[in-house]
């Protein structure tokens, strides 16, 4: 079976750093070095560089099944109910409830 290719997201937020935002290359080093990086670390890097643009971008995003696992069980941990889960994490409730049926 192939495995399915993704973009290679460390090589491209690096350029993205080195060529327009090399004074924000310290805010994004320590997410950079990891080895593998998440769903959250994406969307993490993508608000350190480029500010809160999230209501444009709220469209595009998706989550594998390790993210989305990761996010029900910080509801579970602080013990968060749907809306304020979706307002940490800028999701909607609606997709929270969803989840919440398909893995649990």
């Amino acid at each position: 079976m192939e495995k399915s290719k993704s973009p290679d997201y460390r090589v491209i937020y690096t350029d993205i750093i080195n060529k327009k935002y090399p004074h924000k290359k310290e805010l994004c080093s320590s997410i950079l070095e990891k080895k593998q990086l998440s769903n959250l670390d994406i969307i993490n890097l993508n608000t350190k560089i480029f500010g809160l643009q999230a209501k444009e971008n709220q469209k595009l995003r998706s989550y594998n099944k390790s993210t989305i696992l990761y996010i029900l069980d910080y509801q579970r941990k602080y013990k968060l109910n749907n809306s304020q889960l979706a307002k940490h994490f800028k999701l909607s409730r609606n997709t929270i409830a969803k989840w919440k049926k398909y893995f649990y």
